[in-house]
């Protein structure tokens, strides 16, 4: 099949450069096909949500700003989309926090989490952890359940995007703090993390690092007191308010 040249006048431009990244993720053996189907199931989400970071999406960023900030051993998980999407955007992440990041996958494989790691670091990534099945995370059953003793074992806060809520809820169990970047407030995901930005990672993700980056200088007071007006159970039903809303006004209105 040909390449496909992408105009920049195309009105659906942003998505469907998106989608060639995806597209050459699984060329690369990087996603599987079942993400794919994950994509173009969070596409139709945003475009639901307008393909735009709202107020909510925002205030809950900096509410994981502020967590990160406080956080002392800070991790962020890795899966094949989430690679092909915003891999450099994630090391600048990584850098910003100098937190490791943490291949985890759901189809997992060591050919895979390597191909992975060896495309985060051809894009620059200076520590990539891989997961060992000496170390697991309890309650889960799929192979999300294998996690580096250096990096997800040992953290306290996790950054996961795309991510499946059995181990999102299993985390959260021991203890740890999950920062979750879903398109979906109903998923499990969502409703079990401790701060979950609903947005699409191609924008949350450079947003995050942006917060992160100009909190470093917060007093802790002040990133304490962020924190503790952020509620993600009012922040979720914003977010379902929002696309009831959007949602209605398409329905009546010729122009939107």
């Amino acid at each position: 099949m040909e390449d496909v040249t992408i105009p920049r006048t195309h009105p659906r431009y942003e998505s469907l450069v998106t989608r060639e990244k995806i597209v050459e993720g699984f060329k690369k053996g990087i996603v599987v096909p079942h993400g794919l189907i994950a994509h173009g199931r969070g596409e139709a989400l945003d475009y639901i949500l307008g393909e735009k970071t709202t107020e909510y999406a925002r205030e809950a960023a900096e509410a994981a700003a502020a967590l990160l900030m406080l956080s002392k051993k800070p991790v962020i998980a890795v899966n094949g989309n989430t690679a092909a999407l915003v891999g450099r955007e994630l090391i600048t992440l990584s850098a910003t926090l100098n937190a490791p990041l943490e291949v985890n996958l759901f189809h997992r494989s060591r050919e895979r989490e390597e191909k992975i790691r060896d495309y985060l670091t051809s894009l620059g990534a200076s520590k990539v952890l891989l997961s060992s099945e000496e170390h697991v995370i309890e309650g889960i059953s799929s192979a999300r359940r294998f996690v580096s003793g250096a990096g997800i074992k040992t953290a306290d806060t996790v950054v996961v995007a795309i991510e499946d809520g059995d181990r999102t809820e299993e985390l959260v169990k021991e203890g740890k703090n999950v920062i979750a970047i879903d398109l979906n407030p109903l998923s499990r995901t969502a409703e079990k993390a401790t701060i979950t930005i609903v947005d699409n990672v191609i924008r949350a993700i450079p947003l995050l690092t942006k917060l992160c980056q100009s909190y470093r200088e917060k007093p802790r007071e002040e990133l304490l007191d962020i924190l503790k007006r952020f509620d993600n159970r009012e922040n979720l039903r914003r977010a379902l308010a929002a696309i009831c809303q959007r949602l209605e006004r398409l329905a009546y209105l010729d122009k939107v």
